[in-house]
């Protein structure tokens, strides 16, 4: 975050000179001086001296200079209705920015207006549809420590999704934060700043943490905290948070009526997909835009119909379930709307008329919503109903409950419906918003203003026909009201009883004495009933509002059965195949869900990995798809364990409790680490984090260095994972000799990808199959990749000097491949040795004998 701006030291020197706006504004710089202070005047939010060079820099308006009795300054604003365009700029530049909104109406006040700072807006504290950018979750994490724990609590303010959780592991933490990827955080006394660099960390009070304060905080939510969160460390971390997002608030009560849940969980409930997993798998996010339709996961897999689905979507792919009952029901019910095509679509049809009903009812709780906002949030709760009907039959525990967890909720809905006009204005204190009918006392007033304005628009032929002055009109603005215009050639047939109003260029502007007593009926009539209106506007919001825990609930069902909707339409439209769980991996006719959108023909493999076999050690060249293959079978148990069918013929899966990845990396330049740095600590990781339930991927360990020190790290990984770990892995590599590795290990194979070469060309099937490969073809896809052709020619050329200037040898195992090794005539006696029947003492002088003669 940058540097807070503070109060404009110009003013505050001379205080007692400021004009009463001023020394308002300079009051609010000084309260909030960790943010800049956007201050309403009329329709614009203003800034001064310090803070409107900020402004106008980063925003890009117009800078102008202010003169009075404190000197020259310069001043700056940003036209309120298209603040957020602007809000969001300064927030990318680092800066928080406190609104200043005028809370008292200027044309009933003598003075100066009021101003208070309504909301202070953070990037994890936005609320504003405008900023929010989408249906994502926008989180604010906090982070404490107590009793040598760490606590973590999350919150999207604009939904009230809160979670917490702690742990006496820092990589826990980090592998959290990966996974929920919070926009801002906030961290206590002696607890160590674990967010990325992709996260704006904010300095807070630090009394935010105190135990004794943050325990009354979540008291004042939810009851006995203790007995809701685990430790103290939980404690701290949930009310530090709940302090903030009231700090973001403004105003003296900041409190969220609508924070109805805050769910505590065990990391270990759901599996581990850490922030390199994320990436590399291109979960949510593209790594590279080259080539190809720029698809995730995501997208490929969401068939959502409105906002909620989508968020629990990204939430199930973020988090897949370990629990093999609470996966299977979701299975169950997804293969229950896999057999009913007319139930799925009439239910996705409906869905697609859902509202955010999340993002709704925080507004209305927060008292941000207007009338149109209460329109959708009925009119998605009139869609309750049949969606509840469509799910009455439902066979499957998981749907059922569903169906029984859908409150159709009358009485909100018939409240608004009778109190809120069908198409009512965005502005809720000029009228036309409440129903006719709603209430005796508007209905009155509206129709004596109603009376009113008839009687004015009768008016005009009455008085044509009394004065004879075909071209009298009556009107009415603004400043002057309602009158009476007569052009000047018809001045000498004007009443007695009219009375000037105004003069024109070529006409005159009159009242009449009754015209004067109906504009200040209806004046009246009209003020009074907008006044009333927007009373009965809030009464009605308020009682809505008492209503969030219900309407969160009911948006918490549809949010899954959009999601449940969606994978019986993949899983219908793309031949995806219900997954079954045991002990292994194994996979028939097995599809990357990503990689099969994007290409016409997409060629299945199968994979088949168990106890007796739980790494293979896959070789073949680039561009054959090693890489593809590993991550195919990844996102196969990432979509198995969240809920989804699976694409394959076939699918007989262990629960993983973590998918680890180390598939290419990149340098880290700001830390200073080289790629091979980045890639021995994510190798790290996996090696001190795995466990025999892990899926590990590892493509091309050992590439950033020499080759005989990258071998040799390759080789020993094989045998640590293999001997100490045995976790399910697939292992890429263009070290041929690693293959003679897995030949000696009881629980490895060999897998390559098959290559078809036909004179100097190659092509790649895309199948895999048993063994290793016969080569690494390494100058041939050089020359597929577009490399010229004199250069490839040559690669052919020293190629085949090299090989001719020694004797051709292969690696056990590899089926030709050509490399540095011991020559035919060394490599024939080793072969000749008898092993078997030799003593431990002759095998060693044998052995001996051997080195002497490499060396």
């Amino acid at each position: 975050m940058d540097a807070a701006l503070g109060p404009p030291a110009k003013m505050a020197e001379r205080r007692e000179d400021l004009t009463p706006m001023l020394s308002q504004y300079v009051e609010l710089t000084e309260r909030y001086d960790d943010a800049l202070v956007l201050f309403q005047s009329g329709d614009f939010y203003k800034a001064f001296c310090e803070a409107a060079d900020v402004l106008a820099r980063i925003c890009e308006v117009t800078l102008t200079e202010r003169e009075d009795s404190t000197g020259t300054y310069a001043m700056t604003g940003v036209p309120i209705d298209n603040a957020e365009s602007y809000v969001e700029k300064l927030l990318d530049a680092g800066y928080r920015v406190a609104i200043a909104d005028q809370i008292e109406d200027p044309d009933e006040v003598s003075g100066v207006v009021e101003r208070a700072v309504t909301r202070i807006i953070t990037p994890g504290t936005l609320t504003e549809d405008e900023l929010l950018g989408g249906a994502e979750n926008n989180y604010v994490a906090a982070l404490a420590a107590e009793d040598g724990r760490l606590g973590l609590a999350v919150l999207d303010i604009s939904t009230g999704d809160f979670y917490a959780t702690s742990t006496d592991d820092r990589e826990t933490v980090r592998d959290e934060l990966g996974r929920f990827a919070p926009a801002e955080g906030i961290v206590g006394p002696d607890a160590p700043d674990l967010f990325g660099a992709d996260c704006t960390v904010s300095p807070v009070d630090p009394g935010y943490f105190h135990h004794g304060q943050a325990r009354q905080r979540v008291s004042e939510y939810f009851s006995v905290p203790d007995r809701l969160l685990g430790t103290a460390a939980e404690i701290r971390a949930c009310g530090a948070l709940l302090s903030y997002a009231e700090y973001a608030r403004g105003g003296e009560d900041g409190r969220l009526n609508y924070l109805n849940h805050l769910t505590r969980y065990d990391p270990r409930e759901y599996m581990v997909l850490d922030a390199v997993a994320i990436e590399s798998l291109e979960i949510f996010e593209r790594r590279s835009v080259t080539g190809g339709a720029d698809l995730t996961l995501l997208d490929v897999i969401d068939e959502t119909a409105c906002a909620l689905g989508r968020r629990r979507l990204t939430e199930w792919l973020r988090r897949p379930l370990i629990d093999r009952d609470r996966i299977e029901a979701r299975h169950a019910a997804v293969g229950e709307l896999v057999s009913d095509l007319q139930t799925r679509e009439r239910l996705h049809a409906l869905l697609a008329d859902v509202y955010d009903l999340e993002r709704l009812i925080s507004r209305v709780s927060r008292s941000r919503a207007d009338a149109r906002d209460l329109r959708s949030l009925k009119d998605t709760l009139d869609v309750i109903p049949e969606i509840k009907a469509e799910l009455a039959g439902a066979d499957t525990a998981l749907l059922a409950d569903l169906h029984d967890r859908l409150d159709e909720m009358d009485d909100v809905r018939g409240l608004i419906d009778d109190a809120i006009a069908v198409d009512p204005p965005t502005e809720i204190t000029e009228g036309g918003i409440v129903r006719e009918g709603y209430d005796d006392r508007l209905d009155e007033l509206r129709a004596t203003e109603r009376e009113g304005k008839e009687w004015i628009a009768d008016l005009e032929e009455s008085e044509r026909e009394r004065t004879g002055i075909d071209s009298l009109k009556v009107g009415h603005n603004a400043v002057h009201g309602y009158y009476i215009e007569v052009t000047d050639a018809n001045l000498d047939r004007v009443p007695q009883d009219y009375q000037r109003r105004q003069t024109l260029k070529n006409a005159e502007r009159y009242y009449t004495p009754e015209l004067k007593d109906r504009e200040d009926e209806i004046l009246r009539a009209e003020g009074r009933a907008d006044d009333l209106e927007y009373d009965l506007f809030v009464e009605v919001r308020d009682q809505v509002a008492a209503e969030s825990e219900h309407v969160q609930a009911v948006a918490d069902a549809v949010a899954t059965l959009d999601v449940l909707v969606g994978f019986g339409t993949v899983a219908a439209e793309r031949d995806y195949c219900r997954p079954t769980f045991d002990d292994g991996i194994h996979v028939e006719g097995g599809r990357h869900p990503v990689v099969e959108r994007t290409e016409n023909a997409f060629v299945p493999n199968d994979t088949h990995l168990d106890e007796e076999a739980f790494l293979a050690v896959i070789t073949g060249p680039n561009m054959s798809g090693k890489s593809t293959y590993m991550r195919q079978v990844a996102l196969i148990a990432i979509l198995a364990q969240a809920g989804s069918f699976v694409p394959g013929e076939s699918a007989d899966l262990e629960i993983v409790d973590r998918v680890f990845t180390r598939v290419g990396a990149s340098d880290d330049i700001a830390g200073g680490r080289s790629t091979f740095l980045v890639e021995m600590s994510e190798l790290a990781t996996i090696l001190e984090s795995a466990t025999d339930e892990s899926l590990v991927l590892l493509d091309e360990v050992g590439r950033g260095t020499s080759t005989t020190d990258g071998l040799a790290i390759a080789r020993a990984v094989t045998e640590f994972v293999h001997d100490e770990i045995g976790a399910t892995t697939l292992f890429a590599t263009h070290h041929h000799e690693l293959t003679d590795e897995a030949a000696g290990l009881e629980n490895a194979v060999n897998r390559h990808f098959r290559t078809e070469r036909e004179g100097g060309d190659v092509s790649f099937p895309y199948e895999i199959a048993p063994g290793a490969a016969a080569a690494s073809y390494g100058v041939e896809v050089a020359g597929v990749a577009g490399v010229p052709e004199p250069v490839v020619e040559r690669s052919r050329e020293l190629l085949d000097d090299r090989d001719e200037s020694r004797p051709e040898t292969t690696s056990s195992g590899s089926g030709g491949e050509r490399g540095d090794g011991p020559d035919e005539e060394l490599a024939e006696e080793l072969r000749s040795l008898n092993v078997a029947e030799m003593t431990p003492i002759e095998a060693l002088n044998a052995l001996a004998a051997l080195q002497r003669r490499v060396e």
